[in-house]
């Protein structure tokens, strides 16, 4: 039997009287994943320490099926965190995330932060790392912990308008070069150009992009309010917001707009378009916008 933090263990008996019981998997013993295991029950929320019999088996965390062994885990006599950015991680999932920001905000490390929620400090450092789904009672306990909502850590506010969180102890703002804008406004996504509307009114619109040769292009439909922008000097501006670390940086682009009708560049531009426009509909004017000015800005931690 081989099983991962995170991971369940169940136990169903043969005999008929008894009843099955599981819990969650909160500390390893043996780099291999091997038994004895610390298991928080899920009937009692206690943590005891089990060598598991014949009528146990393991429920993968990532698969919810038996019988499939996992990688080894690091063992729960791995180094603890001393609250700085700890070991880097393949891909932390969002609790995870909120959990790490939220200790550091506090000034916590991994092993006082698991002792104030009764888990073991291996687990933790599990759920800040990794991609998870720890149950409610293990929640709960992190959420105590740290002073929070289950719900918080579960981001309960993804939906309210960024920037409400907590801001970082430290911050730090700094402006950024060209090339570290041009860096940034090439990852195709949405992105913000400011115009001026018929009745002449300034308007905001978010359209998807490219960069295509230094230019940044995007679909539109020919009366609508992003077609404005076309023989204008307008403003793009993209961004990104991490709420959970309260981090985040903008990219300020402006230079003239002008509408790209040769048919050899419009096939071109059809060719390399990574997405189509999220609004739907027939969107075949392209519009092109030829930066001459990129200046941008980047909120960290004063030690990045």
């Amino acid at each position: 039997m081989r099983a991962h933090l995170g991971d369940q263990l169940v136990i169903e008996s043969t005999k008929s009287d008894a009843t099955r019981r599981d819990g969650e998997i909160v500390g390893l013993h043996h780099a291999d994943g091997t038994p004895p295991y610390d298991v928080r029950w899920s009937d009692t929320d206690e943590v005891t320490l089990v060598f598991p019999g014949p009528d146990a088996h393991v429920r993968h965390l990532e698969e919810g099926q038996p019988g499939t062994a996992h990688a080894p885990a690091t063992p729960d006599t791995a180094a603890p965190d001393t609250g700085g950015a700890g070991s880097a991680a393949a891909d932390p999932g969002d609790i995870g995330r909120r959990v790490a920001a939220e200790r550091r905000r506090q000034g916590l490390d991994r092993e006082e932060t698991a002792r104030r929620a009764r888990m073991a400090p291996g687990y933790l450092a599990y759920l800040e790392e990794h991609p998870a789904d720890p149950s409610t009672a293990a929640l709960i306990g992190l959420a105590d912990a740290l002073g929070t909502t289950a719900a918080a850590l579960r981001g309960g506010g993804a939906d309210l308008p960024p920037g409400q969180g907590h801001a970082l102890l430290h911050p730090r703002l700094r402006d950024l070069g060209p090339d570290e804008c041009r860096a940034l406004l090439s990852t195709h996504g949405v992105g913000r150009v400011a115009v001026s509307a018929p009745d002449g009114r300034p308007a905001i619109v978010p359209v998807n992009y490219e960069v295509v040769d230094d230019a940044i292009v995007f679909r539109t439909a020919p009366d609508s309010l992003p077609a404005a922008a076309v023989a204008t000097e307008v403003a793009f501006e993209v961004d990104h917001v991490d709420e959970a670390l309260s981090q985040g940086w903008s990219v300020l682009a402006v230079g003239p707009a002008s509408a790209v009708t040769e048919p050899e560049a419009v096939r071109g531009l059809e060719e390399r378009a990574h997405s189509t426009p999220w609004a739907g509909g027939e969107r075949e004017t392209w519009v092109s916008i030829r930066p001459t000015s990129l200046t941008g800005r980047r909120i960290t931690t004063a030690d990045q």
